[in-house]
């Protein structure tokens, strides 16, 4: 066909639209982008046809860090952005230590149409931190280069250096080969990426320098030294996808590194011969999880490394197919099919006290059979119902399963097990019974997870699925601290009232430095402070305005912990005494002895910081609400401010799994003879059977009773004699889990037992 210039001309205007469409354009002010934490008028965001992204240059970054950082991604999908899918996709020079930071700086480059290009330059002590972002017309791939350059006379040693990426929704595939570490060197990866994803999106972060990781795989990190003077510059790309395949994150690796390549391809076909319209075929390598790719209409396609893989196809609660070995050799093309997959069956539970049959809030999980894999093809773990309680049901993959079945999170209960067999197109009812061997309401002590995340930042529990987690480990407050926001006050204020239940409203204070939940907030307070640029006092005061009468220092040794920053000499305004509690975490177990050692030392001269627990739980399906939690004495009726008062005045203790019960409340100040001095009654109990017990007294062990017979409850009594000023218990079960308790105050008498509250 000859071209007239008449035909070029239409054919021009025809192309016109989808060439503007393949542009990348800048946009300055609120970013675009739904649910983006970019809302300022000197945010920027950038935009092409398949992706955008958001920089916070006005607007306050999550965690405390300095603006410049990238909050925000989303895929764009027939030309509209969708949501947002991370909270926070930047680099950090150390870790998550604190960033002290004076100066932000950002430049637009390139505005495009070809390409948008930006600098931030952003310091770190005496680091110069400059980063560059390039976004060309038509890619999927966000390029970031970050340099470092030490301007100061001294080298610094053992940073861990790196791009991270903190999704707000959906699952996180970890870098292959290193699934189910959370920190340490990469040896055994067998990929230098992370994925971000669900069924409809993938954002994939890409870094070649990787030797180490972090908070299980959001943090690709370098261990390296910089010397004075010396500069050095990590690459990387952030990949973005409007669907859960992973075929194109593979075949990007696969051009990125030049690797010798070959393809698969085949069919997946059901138990009835039909195609499976949504297939999914997964990687194995070295026997763990390496990629997927999703089919349509029964066939799939995928490019793979030259090398030895082992294939499965699956599908929504479909069951796995046989596994198939694949060797891919350069430029090979083979064929691997498969059939006879299954397709779901039902499960109902009903979970019930064994001794009343009341109905009982539950946590149920597969302990053995196929876990659903990749994630959005199924839960591993489902709740009871809040308004039909003890009842769950689920679709779920044909086969055989055991289930653990908790109530009361192994601290009033021992779990139960399940073992059920699905059948495709069937209803199986399964009843759980469980003995609840404690209750410690009956006695006047309450529970409470005193850090816990919804759905905000980087969690991901709706409010309701975090209040059935609560429930399910037995707890009797629900407590709510998602990181600088109050978003979720009101839907769990709601759902306590109608399980005629208090709620404790808090908030995590968040800078890069140190963080503190604060509780109880007044209802409708929202945070007002930039938490990137505020001293300790400035902290403090916040929490006070939005109404809380606790302020509690969270995991305060790691590494942007507030007591690790104080060592560090990074925490502006030094050490402010005006907080209340000191918290034990789980997520932080390795510090528990630095954290009451510290404590121990504040009760040694006199300060009344008494102590806290909390889970940290951002995932309730992959982790557990409760495992450290404080048990409180409320002076009257359960209620938000009892119980809050109570754990203020030291009226509690803090539990991995044993229970105290004193006839003398802790943080209570009682008057003992020298010579014929106060005795002290505790009763003690474990569901898994109790090791031991210590009296501790101004800090030092003073006596140890062992239970070589690991009986479930044991009542022990010691003599309070006021040659210490204070007295506290460990207790430790079989399971080496352990309680640690507020201190019993001791002053010298003539004789006599006088109990008074302490004095703030």
């Amino acid at each position: 066909m000859r071209v007239t210039p008449t035909l070029l001309a239409w054919l021009c205007l025809l192309l016109a639209p989808l060439a503007a469409a393949a542009e990348v354009r800048l946009v300055v002010g609120p970013t675009p982008i739904p649910q983006g934490n970019a809302r300022a008028a000197g945010d920027l965001t950038v935009v092409n046809d398949k992706l955008a992204f958001a920089l916070a240059v006005e607007s306050a970054p999550p965690y405390g860090v300095p603006r410049g950082a990238l909050v925000a991604i989303a895929p764009v999908r027939a030309g509209q952005i969708t949501r947002n899918r991370v909270a926070f996709a930047d680099f950090v020079p150390n870790g998550w230590s604190a960033w002290p930071n004076i100066s932000q700086r950002v430049s637009v480059l390139e505005r495009g149409p070809r390409q948008v290009r930006i600098r931030t330059v952003r310091d770190y002590g005496e680091v110069t931190i400059t980063t560059l972002y390039t976004l060309r017309a038509g890619s999927d791939r966000i390029a970031i280069s970050t340099t470092m350059r030490n301007g100061g006379k001294h080298a610094l040693t053992d940073l861990l250096s790196g791009l991270t990426l903190w999704p707000n929704s959906g699952f996180l595939f970890a870098v292959p080969g290193l699934a189910g570490v959370s920190a340490g060197r990469a040896d055994g990866a067998l990929s230098d990426r992370v994925v971000a994803y669900d069924a409809d999106w993938t954002v994939t972060l890409h870094a070649p320098y990787l030797d180490h990781i972090a908070s299980g795989s959001r943090d690709l990190l370098r261990l390296h030294t910089l010397r004075a003077g010396e500069s050095r510059t990590f690459n990387g790309w952030l990949q973005v996808g409007a669907s859960g395949d992973l075929a194109p994150i593979v075949a990007a690796e696969i051009a990125q590194r030049q690797l010798h390549s070959g393809g698969v391809h085949g069919t997946v076909l059901g138990g009835d011969g039909a195609p499976l319209a949504q297939a999914v075929v997964v990687v194995e390598k070295d026997g763990k999880p390496y990629a997927w790719v999703l089919g349509r209409d029964g066939t799939y396609r995928l490019t793979l490394p030259a090398g030895v893989y082992t294939l499965y196809a699956t599908g929504t609660n479909y069951s796995r197919s046989p596994a198939q070995v694949v060797k891919v050799a350069a430029g090979s093309n083979q064929a691997c099919s498969f059939r006879d997959l299954n397709g779901a069956g039902r499960l109902e539970f009903e979970v019930a006290d064994a001794r009343s049959g009341a109905p009982l809030d539950a946590r149920i999980a597969i302990a053995e059979g196929d876990r659903p894999f990749p994630e959005f093809l199924g839960r591993a773990t489902v709740f009871t119902e809040l308004a039909r309680r003890g009842h769950a049901e689920l679709a779920i993959a044909p086969g055989d399963y055991v289930f653990r079945v908790s109530s009361g999170g192994g601290f009033l209960a021992a779990d139960s097990e399940a073992r059920v067999h699905v059948e495709t197109g069937k209803l199986s009812n399964t009843r759980v019974t469980i003995t609840r061997w404690f209750d410690p309401r009956t006695r006047g002590w309450y529970a409470a997870d005193l850090h816990h995340h919804a759905d905000q930042a980087e969690a991901v529990t709706p409010p309701e699925d975090l209040a059935r987690s609560q429930l399910a480990a037995g707890l009797d407050v629900l407590f709510v601290s998602d990181h600088d926001s109050t978003a979720n006050h009101a839907a769990l204020r709601a759902i306590a009232a109608a399980r005629a239940m208090p709620f404790i409203a808090g908030i995590e204070l968040s800078p890069s430095w140190g963080h503190f939940n604060a509780y109880p907030l007044t209802p409708g307070a929202t945070p007002a402070i930039d938490t990137s640029a505020a001293s300790v006092d400035a902290i403090l005061r916040e929490a006070r305005r939005e109404g809380a009468s606790v302020v509690q220092v969270n995991h305060p040794f790691v590494s942007y912990g507030y007591f690790a920053s104080l060592e560090a000499g990074t925490a502006p305004g030094g050490f402010d005494p005006a907080f209340d509690l000191i918290e034990i975490n789980s997520r932080a177990a390795a510090d528990d002895q630095k954290v009451l050692s510290r404590v121990w030392a504040f009760w040694n001269t006199g300060e009344h910081y008494y102590l806290s627990a909390g889970s940290d739980t951002h995932d309730v399906w992959n982790d557990e609400s409760g495992l450290v939690r404080a048990y409180v004495h409320p002076d009257g009726p359960l209620s938000t401010q009892s119980f809050v008062a109570a754990l203020k005045a030291g009226h509690a203790y803090v539990t991995y799994g044993p229970l105290i019960f004193p006839t003398i409340l802790f943080g209570t100040r009682v008057t003992s003879d020298a010579e014929k001095p106060l005795s002290a009654t505790f009763a003690i109990a474990s569901v898994a059977g109790l090791k031991q017990i210590e009296l501790v007294g101004d800090g030092a062990v003073q006596f140890v009773r062992t239970f070589p017979d690991a009986p479930r409850e044991q009542q022990l009594s010691f003599a309070l004699p006021p040659e210490h000023t204070w007295y506290a218990l460990v207790v430790e079960d079989q399971r080496g889990r352990r309680a640690y308790t507020d201190p019993i105050w001791v002053s010298a008498a003539s004789g006599g037992l006088r109990q008074e509250r302490p004095q703030p």
